[in-house]
Protein backbone atom coordinates (compact mmCIF):
# COMPACT_ATOMS: atom_id res chain seq x y z
CA UNK A 1 0.00 0.00 0.00
CA UNK A 2 3.17 2.29 0.74
CA UNK A 3 4.06 1.86 -2.53
CA UNK A 4 0.75 2.34 -4.01
CA UNK A 5 0.43 5.69 -2.33
CA UNK A 6 3.74 6.78 -3.85
CA UNK A 7 3.57 6.46 -6.78
CA UNK A 8 0.01 7.53 -7.33
CA UNK A 9 0.71 11.03 -5.66
CA UNK A 10 3.85 11.50 -7.67
CA UNK A 11 1.45 10.90 -10.97
CA UNK A 12 -0.93 12.65 -9.98
CA UNK A 13 1.10 15.79 -8.80
CA UNK A 14 3.07 15.54 -12.12
CA UNK A 15 -0.57 15.29 -14.07
CA UNK A 16 -0.90 18.12 -16.83
CA UNK A 17 -4.17 18.17 -17.86
CA UNK A 18 -7.46 16.71 -16.87
CA UNK A 19 -7.17 14.04 -19.58
CA UNK A 20 -4.26 12.40 -17.50
CA UNK A 21 -5.79 13.05 -14.58
CA UNK A 22 -8.72 10.83 -15.61
CA UNK A 23 -6.84 8.13 -16.86
CA UNK A 24 -4.81 7.86 -13.24
CA UNK A 25 -8.08 7.47 -11.79
CA UNK A 26 -9.88 4.58 -13.27
CA UNK A 27 -5.68 3.64 -13.08
CA UNK A 28 -5.91 3.83 -9.90
CA UNK A 29 -9.55 3.55 -8.11
CA UNK A 30 -11.80 2.39 -10.98
CA UNK A 31 -13.70 -0.46 -11.23
CA UNK A 32 -10.41 -2.34 -12.46
CA UNK A 33 -8.10 -0.31 -10.68
CA UNK A 34 -5.24 -1.61 -8.25
CA UNK A 35 -6.86 -0.05 -4.59
CA UNK A 36 -10.40 -1.84 -6.33
CA UNK A 37 -8.02 -5.51 -7.05
CA UNK A 38 -6.87 -5.11 -3.69
CA UNK A 39 -10.00 -4.43 -1.93
CA UNK A 40 -11.14 -7.54 -3.71
CA UNK A 41 -8.70 -9.50 -1.97
CA UNK A 42 -10.35 -8.42 1.38
CA UNK A 43 -12.40 -11.76 0.97
CA UNK A 44 -9.00 -14.17 0.98
CA UNK A 45 -8.03 -12.49 4.14
CA UNK A 46 -9.02 -13.74 7.92
CA UNK A 47 -10.90 -11.85 9.67
CA UNK A 48 -7.89 -10.13 11.83
CA UNK A 49 -6.27 -9.67 8.77
CA UNK A 50 -9.45 -7.84 7.07
CA UNK A 51 -9.48 -5.99 10.61
CA UNK A 52 -6.29 -4.26 9.47
CA UNK A 53 -6.09 -3.89 6.01
CA UNK A 54 -10.06 -2.84 5.27
CA UNK A 55 -9.87 0.41 6.57
CA UNK A 56 -6.29 0.98 5.49
CA UNK A 57 -7.78 0.41 1.64
CA UNK A 58 -10.10 2.57 2.60
CA UNK A 59 -7.80 5.26 3.63
CA UNK A 60 -5.80 5.31 0.98
CA UNK A 61 -8.12 5.09 -2.15
CA UNK A 62 -9.76 8.25 -0.14
CA UNK A 63 -6.19 10.16 0.16
CA UNK A 64 -6.06 9.41 -3.75
CA UNK A 65 -9.38 10.46 -4.29
CA UNK A 66 -8.44 13.97 -2.15
CA UNK A 67 -5.27 14.03 -4.44
CA UNK A 68 -6.74 13.68 -7.52
CA UNK A 69 -9.09 16.95 -6.49
CA UNK A 70 -6.81 19.09 -5.49
CA UNK A 71 -4.92 18.71 -8.54
CA UNK A 72 -7.89 19.23 -10.72
CA UNK A 73 -8.64 22.76 -9.02
CA UNK A 74 -5.02 23.33 -9.23
CA UNK A 75 -4.82 22.20 -12.69
CA UNK A 76 -8.63 24.79 -13.87
CA UNK A 77 -7.15 27.87 -11.22
CA UNK A 78 -3.85 28.14 -13.75
CA UNK A 79 -6.27 27.52 -16.59
CA UNK A 80 -7.94 30.45 -15.31
CA UNK A 81 -4.85 32.72 -15.13
CA UNK A 82 -3.57 31.95 -18.60
CA UNK A 83 -6.95 32.99 -19.68
CA UNK A 84 -6.85 36.13 -17.55
CA UNK A 85 -3.60 36.73 -18.60
CA UNK A 86 -3.72 36.24 -22.51
CA UNK A 87 -7.55 38.35 -22.37
CA UNK A 88 -6.06 41.19 -20.45
CA UNK A 89 -7.24 44.89 -21.84
CA UNK A 90 -6.12 47.71 -20.59
CA UNK A 91 -8.96 49.38 -19.61
CA UNK A 92 -7.40 52.64 -19.42
CA UNK A 93 -6.44 53.12 -22.83
CA UNK A 94 -8.83 56.19 -24.64
CA UNK A 95 -12.41 55.05 -25.79
CA UNK A 96 -13.74 55.13 -29.62
CA UNK A 97 -15.40 58.14 -30.35
CA UNK A 98 -18.60 57.39 -32.29
CA UNK A 99 -19.53 60.35 -34.82
CA UNK A 100 -22.55 58.50 -35.34
CA UNK A 101 -24.53 57.41 -32.56
CA UNK A 102 -26.70 54.00 -33.36
CA UNK A 103 -30.16 55.13 -35.17
CA UNK A 104 -33.72 53.00 -34.21
CA UNK A 105 -35.42 51.11 -37.32
CA UNK A 106 -38.30 52.84 -38.91
CA UNK A 107 -40.21 50.02 -38.59
CA UNK A 108 -39.08 50.01 -34.78
CA UNK A 109 -40.34 53.57 -34.54
CA UNK A 110 -43.28 52.82 -36.39
CA UNK A 111 -44.82 49.93 -34.50
CA UNK A 112 -43.99 52.43 -31.38
CA UNK A 113 -46.36 55.05 -32.72
CA UNK A 114 -48.62 52.69 -33.23
CA UNK A 115 -48.81 51.21 -30.00
CA UNK A 116 -48.83 54.19 -28.34
CA UNK A 117 -51.66 55.61 -30.62
CA UNK A 118 -53.85 52.48 -29.45
CA UNK A 119 -53.01 52.26 -26.19
CA UNK A 120 -54.48 55.66 -25.48
CA UNK A 121 -57.64 54.17 -26.89
CA UNK A 122 -57.06 51.33 -24.73
CA UNK A 123 -56.20 48.57 -26.86
CA UNK A 124 -53.61 45.91 -25.29
CA UNK A 125 -50.69 44.21 -27.64
CA UNK A 126 -51.16 40.53 -28.11
CA UNK A 127 -48.42 38.35 -30.26
CA UNK A 128 -48.40 35.05 -31.14
CA UNK A 129 -46.40 32.22 -33.17
CA UNK A 130 -44.60 33.32 -36.91
CA UNK A 131 -44.92 30.00 -37.71
CA UNK A 132 -48.27 28.88 -36.99
CA UNK A 133 -50.73 25.72 -37.97
CA UNK A 134 -52.92 26.01 -41.49
CA UNK A 135 -55.75 25.80 -38.99
CA UNK A 136 -55.20 29.29 -37.22
CA UNK A 137 -53.84 30.95 -40.20
CA UNK A 138 -56.92 29.80 -42.59
CA UNK A 139 -59.66 28.06 -41.41
CA UNK A 140 -60.02 29.39 -38.20
CA UNK A 141 -60.78 33.03 -40.48
CA UNK A 142 -63.16 31.12 -42.88
CA UNK A 143 -60.68 31.50 -45.67
CA UNK A 144 -61.80 28.55 -47.56
CA UNK A 145 -59.73 25.47 -49.15
CA UNK A 146 -60.02 27.22 -52.10
CA UNK A 147 -58.76 30.23 -51.94
CA UNK A 148 -56.01 31.50 -54.11
CA UNK A 149 -53.93 33.06 -50.82
CA UNK A 150 -53.79 29.32 -49.60
CA UNK A 151 -51.70 28.43 -52.95
CA UNK A 152 -48.26 27.54 -52.88
CA UNK A 153 -47.51 30.42 -55.03
CA UNK A 154 -48.35 32.75 -52.12
CA UNK A 155 -47.50 31.16 -49.12
CA UNK A 156 -44.53 29.42 -47.66
CA UNK A 157 -45.48 26.34 -46.82
CA UNK A 158 -43.21 24.53 -43.97
CA UNK A 159 -41.34 20.94 -45.36
CA UNK A 160 -42.91 17.58 -43.64
CA UNK A 161 -41.72 14.31 -43.33
CA UNK A 162 -42.63 11.56 -45.95
CA UNK A 163 -45.81 10.65 -44.58
CA UNK A 164 -46.45 13.10 -42.33
CA UNK A 165 -50.49 13.50 -43.33
CA UNK A 166 -50.69 16.13 -40.43
CA UNK A 167 -52.12 19.53 -41.62
CA UNK A 168 -48.69 21.70 -42.77
CA UNK A 169 -47.59 24.59 -40.83
CA UNK A 170 -47.02 27.97 -42.48
CA UNK A 171 -44.90 31.03 -41.77
CA UNK A 172 -48.15 33.30 -41.27
CA UNK A 173 -49.58 35.28 -44.25
CA UNK A 174 -51.50 37.81 -41.62
CA UNK A 175 -51.28 38.71 -37.92
CA UNK A 176 -55.11 37.49 -37.58
CA UNK A 177 -53.86 34.16 -35.95
CA UNK A 178 -53.34 36.23 -32.99
CA UNK A 179 -56.87 37.67 -32.79
CA UNK A 180 -57.95 33.79 -32.47
CA UNK A 181 -55.80 32.71 -29.92
CA UNK A 182 -56.14 35.86 -28.20
CA UNK A 183 -60.23 34.87 -28.46
CA UNK A 184 -59.76 31.55 -27.04
CA UNK A 185 -57.23 32.50 -24.15
CA UNK A 186 -59.05 36.32 -23.42
CA UNK A 187 -62.17 35.62 -24.54
CA UNK A 188 -65.01 38.92 -24.49
CA UNK A 189 -64.69 41.66 -24.36
CA UNK A 190 -61.71 42.44 -25.63
CA UNK A 191 -59.30 44.97 -27.32
CA UNK A 192 -55.96 43.79 -28.94
CA UNK A 193 -53.72 45.00 -31.52
CA UNK A 194 -51.28 42.84 -33.06
CA UNK A 195 -48.23 43.87 -34.67
CA UNK A 196 -45.63 41.50 -35.84
CA UNK A 197 -43.75 40.39 -39.06
CA UNK A 198 -45.33 38.13 -41.93
CA UNK A 199 -44.67 36.32 -44.75
CA UNK A 200 -45.78 36.44 -48.64
CA UNK A 201 -44.42 34.99 -51.76
CA UNK A 202 -44.06 38.22 -53.34
CA UNK A 203 -41.24 40.76 -54.14
CA UNK A 204 -41.35 44.49 -56.22
CA UNK A 205 -40.79 47.79 -55.10
CA UNK A 206 -43.72 47.82 -53.01
CA UNK A 207 -43.86 44.05 -51.76
CA UNK A 208 -40.98 42.09 -49.79
CA UNK A 209 -40.96 37.92 -49.07
CA UNK A 210 -40.92 39.22 -45.13
CA UNK A 211 -42.77 42.59 -44.02
CA UNK A 212 -44.63 43.95 -40.36
CA UNK A 213 -48.44 44.32 -39.99
CA UNK A 214 -50.45 45.55 -37.16
CA UNK A 215 -54.33 44.42 -37.28
CA UNK A 216 -56.74 45.37 -34.43
CA UNK A 217 -59.62 43.62 -32.82
CA UNK A 218 -62.68 44.97 -30.24
CA UNK A 219 -65.12 42.52 -29.00
CA UNK A 220 -68.15 43.81 -27.30
CA UNK A 221 -72.27 43.32 -27.36
CA UNK A 222 -72.96 46.92 -29.15
CA UNK A 223 -69.67 47.47 -31.04
CA UNK A 224 -70.61 48.72 -34.84
CA UNK A 225 -69.14 50.19 -37.85
CA UNK A 226 -69.54 53.65 -36.35
CA UNK A 227 -66.99 52.36 -33.26
CA UNK A 228 -64.50 51.33 -36.24
CA UNK A 229 -64.50 54.71 -37.97
CA UNK A 230 -64.21 56.44 -35.02
CA UNK A 231 -61.52 54.71 -33.95
CA UNK A 232 -59.56 55.06 -37.61
CA UNK A 233 -60.50 58.09 -37.95
CA UNK A 234 -58.39 58.86 -34.19
CA UNK A 235 -55.50 57.16 -35.22
CA UNK A 236 -54.87 58.39 -38.79
CA UNK A 237 -55.12 61.75 -37.53
CA UNK A 238 -52.74 61.15 -34.70
CA UNK A 239 -50.51 59.16 -36.52
CA UNK A 240 -49.91 61.81 -39.40
CA UNK A 241 -50.38 64.64 -36.85
CA UNK A 242 -53.28 66.56 -38.89
CA UNK A 243 -56.20 67.94 -37.00
CA UNK A 244 -58.53 66.49 -39.57
CA UNK A 245 -58.84 63.94 -42.04
CA UNK A 246 -61.36 62.42 -44.24
CA UNK A 247 -61.94 58.58 -44.38
CA UNK A 248 -63.72 57.05 -47.52
CA UNK A 249 -65.05 53.04 -46.78
CA UNK A 250 -65.07 51.24 -49.59
CA UNK A 251 -67.44 48.22 -50.03
CA UNK A 252 -65.26 44.96 -49.84
CA UNK A 253 -64.61 41.22 -49.29
CA UNK A 254 -62.52 39.75 -47.27
CA UNK A 255 -63.23 36.16 -45.70
CA UNK A 256 -62.66 37.32 -42.07
CA UNK A 257 -65.38 40.23 -41.71
CA UNK A 258 -68.55 40.94 -42.93
CA UNK A 259 -69.79 43.56 -43.86
CA UNK A 260 -66.03 44.52 -45.43
CA UNK A 261 -64.56 47.62 -46.20
CA UNK A 262 -60.96 49.14 -47.59
CA UNK A 263 -60.43 52.67 -46.04
CA UNK A 264 -59.30 55.57 -48.32
CA UNK A 265 -57.98 58.75 -46.77
CA UNK A 266 -58.15 61.77 -48.52
CA UNK A 267 -54.75 63.39 -49.69
CA UNK A 268 -52.86 65.25 -52.41
CA UNK A 269 -49.25 65.19 -54.04
CA UNK A 270 -47.12 68.32 -54.23
CA UNK A 271 -43.86 67.36 -55.78
CA UNK A 272 -43.92 63.99 -54.74
CA UNK A 273 -44.55 64.66 -51.33
CA UNK A 274 -48.22 63.16 -49.38
CA UNK A 275 -50.31 65.53 -47.38
CA UNK A 276 -52.87 64.06 -45.74
CA UNK A 277 -56.65 65.58 -44.71
CA UNK A 278 -56.26 67.93 -47.91
CA UNK A 279 -56.72 67.66 -51.36
CA UNK A 280 -58.53 65.77 -54.31
CA UNK A 281 -56.77 62.44 -53.92
CA UNK A 282 -57.30 59.26 -51.99
CA UNK A 283 -55.51 56.63 -51.03
CA UNK A 284 -56.09 53.23 -49.71
CA UNK A 285 -54.15 52.63 -46.51
CA UNK A 286 -55.76 49.80 -45.01
CA UNK A 287 -58.58 47.17 -44.88
CA UNK A 288 -61.29 46.69 -41.99
CA UNK A 289 -64.73 45.16 -41.25
CA UNK A 290 -67.16 43.47 -38.30
CA UNK A 291 -65.79 40.11 -37.51
CA UNK A 292 -67.08 37.15 -39.14
CA UNK A 293 -69.53 34.85 -36.78
CA UNK A 294 -67.93 32.08 -37.64
CA UNK A 295 -64.61 33.43 -36.56
CA UNK A 296 -65.81 34.80 -33.61
CA UNK A 297 -67.17 30.48 -33.35
CA UNK A 298 -63.69 29.41 -34.10
CA UNK A 299 -62.30 31.60 -31.15
CA UNK A 300 -64.63 30.23 -28.91
CA UNK A 301 -67.00 33.48 -28.54
CA UNK A 302 -70.27 33.12 -29.03
CA UNK A 303 -71.50 35.36 -32.11
CA UNK A 304 -75.11 35.64 -30.79
CA UNK A 305 -73.84 37.40 -27.75
CA UNK A 306 -71.21 39.26 -29.41
CA UNK A 307 -69.70 41.03 -32.08
CA UNK A 308 -66.93 43.07 -33.01
CA UNK A 309 -64.87 45.08 -35.26
CA UNK A 310 -60.76 44.29 -36.60
CA UNK A 311 -58.60 46.17 -39.16
CA UNK A 312 -55.23 45.61 -40.46
CA UNK A 313 -52.58 47.58 -42.20
CA UNK A 314 -49.05 47.58 -43.23
CA UNK A 315 -46.77 49.09 -40.83
CA UNK A 316 -44.19 49.17 -43.72
CA UNK A 317 -46.49 50.93 -45.76
CA UNK A 318 -47.48 53.53 -43.30
CA UNK A 319 -44.32 54.24 -42.75
CA UNK A 320 -43.20 54.99 -46.29
CA UNK A 321 -45.74 57.36 -46.27
CA UNK A 322 -45.42 59.11 -43.36
CA UNK A 323 -41.60 59.60 -43.97
CA UNK A 324 -41.51 59.61 -47.79
CA UNK A 325 -39.88 56.06 -48.29
CA UNK A 326 -39.55 55.11 -51.91
CA UNK A 327 -39.16 51.76 -51.57
CA UNK A 328 -39.80 48.77 -49.67
CA UNK A 329 -36.95 46.95 -50.31
CA UNK A 330 -34.92 49.54 -48.97
CA UNK A 331 -36.30 48.30 -45.67
CA UNK A 332 -34.29 44.66 -45.50
CA UNK A 333 -31.16 45.97 -47.26
CA UNK A 334 -29.17 46.81 -43.87
CA UNK A 335 -27.38 49.84 -45.18
CA UNK A 336 -26.18 51.98 -43.14
CA UNK A 337 -26.35 55.26 -44.97
CA UNK A 338 -30.09 54.88 -45.24
CA UNK A 339 -30.47 53.93 -41.72
CA UNK A 340 -28.57 57.01 -40.92
CA UNK A 341 -30.96 58.96 -42.58
CA UNK A 342 -33.85 57.54 -41.80
CA UNK A 343 -33.13 56.15 -38.78
CA UNK A 344 -34.72 57.76 -35.53
CA UNK A 345 -32.99 58.41 -32.06
CA UNK A 346 -33.02 55.46 -30.20
CA UNK A 347 -34.23 56.61 -26.69
CA UNK A 348 -37.25 59.06 -28.02
CA UNK A 349 -40.17 56.94 -26.79
CA UNK A 350 -43.01 57.97 -29.15
CA UNK A 351 -46.39 59.39 -26.87
CA UNK A 352 -49.21 61.27 -27.71
CA UNK A 353 -48.16 63.75 -25.35
CA UNK A 354 -45.03 64.54 -26.10
CA UNK A 355 -45.07 63.64 -29.86
CA UNK A 356 -44.68 60.69 -32.32
CA UNK A 357 -41.79 61.95 -34.34
CA UNK A 358 -39.19 63.59 -32.48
Amino acid sequence: MDDLRTRYIALIAAAQDEAALEALRVQAVGKKGEVSLQMRQLGKMTPEERQVAGPALNALKDEINAALAARKSALSDAALAERLRSEWLDVTLPGRSLRTPGTLHPISQVREEVTAIFAEMGFAVAEGPRIDTDWYNFDALNIPAHHPARAEMDTFYMARAAGDNRPPNVLRTHTSPVQIRSMETMGAPMRIICPGGVYRADYDQTHTPMFHQVEGLAIDRDISMANLKWCLEEFVKAFFEVDDVELRFRASHFPFTEPSAEVDIRCSWQDGTLKVGEGDDWLEILGSGMVHPKVLAAGGIDPEQWQGFAFGMGIDRIAMLKYGIPDLRAFFDSDLRWLRHYGFAALDQPTLHGGLSR
